[in-house]
């Protein structure tokens, strides 16, 4: 499987966001999106995911046997998209309910467990911790088993345990031959990126990076 993204642009009144982006992705590949704040980053990946409709261009999935092409997708937005006053385990009910997995193996032996959700599911999600959030957030959108995985700003403000574990189940995920498209501002996972693009006044160039620390500082 592969994805192709062309020319996607967008605009927010007269002002552009994205100009004419392109790039492709493969199996086992990760892709970094750098760009400074309010460079567009996120606006991108809600269009890849579905979240907000671009105004001009295309972007394909290629060899999927999904009806709808977006289910091969799990997107981890920057924000937490749960009802807080729900309990982590009655958020995921509403996630897990309609998906391919069983929550109780997944909880039990899955990626819940790897992220170490199971530890916390009786606490309400307005309790819980940034890292818990994200942790969640993670698991809820591998709930379908995509093989594409969004992931915009995941290890921010994270302690290091958290970004430690959150990288590791991208490397397995990315070794499982999923695609992973990631912003980031966080060297361990811009170490993960196999390709690294910059977004800067709506386009995008390809980097051809040797120094990371120099390249986020530029950021």
């Amino acid at each position: 499987m592969n994805i192709e993204v062309s020319h996607i642009s967008k605009k927010y009144k007269k002002k552009t966001i994205l100009k004419d982006i392109s790039f492709a992705a493969k199996e086992g590949e990760c892709i970094g999106i750098l760009g400074k704040n309010g460079c567009g980053k996120t606006t991108l990946l809600s269009i890849l995911a579905g979240i907000q409709k671009k105004d001009s261009g295309s972007w394909e999935i290629k060899d999927t046997n999904e009806v709808n092409p977006f289910l091969e997708i799990g997107y981890v937005p920057q924000g937490c998209p749960f009802m807080d006053d729900l309990t982590v385990l009655d958020n995921l009910k509403l996630w897990y309910n309609s998906s391919c997995s069983n929550l109780n193996e997944e909880l039990n032996n899955g990626i819940l467990k790897m992220l170490h959700v199971d530890e916390f599911t009786h606490k309400k999600v307005s309790s819980l911790s940034g890292g818990m959030k994200k942790r969640l957030s993670i698991g809820c959108a591998m709930a379908n088993k995509p093989r594409i995985l969004i992931l915009d700003e995941p290890s921010a403000s994270l302690d290091l345990e958290c970004k430690e574990d959150i990288a590791a189940y991208l490397t397995k995920y990315k070794q499982a031959g999923g695609i992973i498209i990631i912003t980031s501002h966080e060297e361990h996972e811009i170490n993960l990126c196999d390709t690294i693009y910059i977004l800067k006044d709506g386009t995008l160039h390809k980097h051809d990076y040797k120094d990371i620390p120099n390249l986020l500082r530029e950021m």
